[in-house]
């Protein structure tokens, strides 16, 4: 059951074969798929551990991720669920407008070494400034924490360069948007073999580490893939 006019978390997660396809030249399709499955299992450990979440959504139709979902007490939503990240985070959107919920805060699932604190750090700078607060990725290109009040606020449509028009998008309904910056576990997503160094760099991430040392990722990993693309 819903709590209304409170926060929900949503999470969009793909079907394991789509699973982290940029680091199909790198890794192997199971090992893909098990790095996106660790990635989410800390997400969800670190959105768990968050107070002021009335309740967490998983938006999937991959059997794996709703287990997990479940195992954290976490409500599994289909709808919109293979239209890409944008169609899934709008589809429970209006879906949890329909309820009354006043707040979303969206994350992806692929990024590890989000905090608790850092999550946090998003709801309160949300509450004291704004209806649109948004984290932007580490290049400030993409956006990887999106919260709303209500849900439906501001159109969304992500993508690699998403941050920018993310902005114009809510100054265009009249909101100034909320920037909160300094939250490196927010701003790492896991899209090469770059930002595995940079994951490695970083506290947290417990799961993914320890996968990554099971399979042997080394400090240089990220140059060597390079080489190898350009061979």
């Amino acid at each position: 059951m819903m709590t209304h006019h409170a926060c929900w978390a949503v999470v969009p997660v793909k079907e394991a074969v789509q699973a982290k396809t940029r680091l199909a030249r790198d890794l192997a399709p199971e090992t893909r798929i098990a790095l996106a499955r660790a990635m989410l299992e800390d997400v969800l450990r670190s959105l768990v551990a968050v107070r002021g979440l009335a309740g967490i959504a998983v938006v999937t139709l991959d059997p794996y991720a709703t287990e997990l979902a479940r195992r954290f007490g976490a409500h599994v939503f289909t709808d919109g669920a293979r239209d890409g990240h944008t169609g899934a985070v709008t589809a429970a959107a209006h879906r949890l407008s329909r309820c009354a919920c006043s707040t979303m805060l969206t994350v992806p699932g692929d990024i590890p070494a989000v905090t608790p604190e850092e999550i946090t750090r998003v709801l309160h700078a949300h509450r004291q400034a704004s209806s649109f607060t948004i984290c932007p990725a580490h290049d400030r290109r993409g956006s990887n924490a999106v919260m709303l009040s209500p849900p439906c606020a501001v159109p969304l449509a992500f993508g690699t360069d998403s941050f920018l028009p993310h902005l114009a998008a809510a100054r265009d309904r009249g909101i100034e948007p909320t920037l909160v910056e300094d939250v490196p576990g927010i701003a790492r997503d896991v899209d090469a073999c770059e930002d595995i160094e940079a994951l490695l760099a970083l506290p947290g991430a417990s799961l993914t580490k320890k996968l990554l040392v099971q399979h042997a990722w080394k400090a240089g990993a990220a140059q060597a893939c390079e080489a190898a693309g350009q061979a």
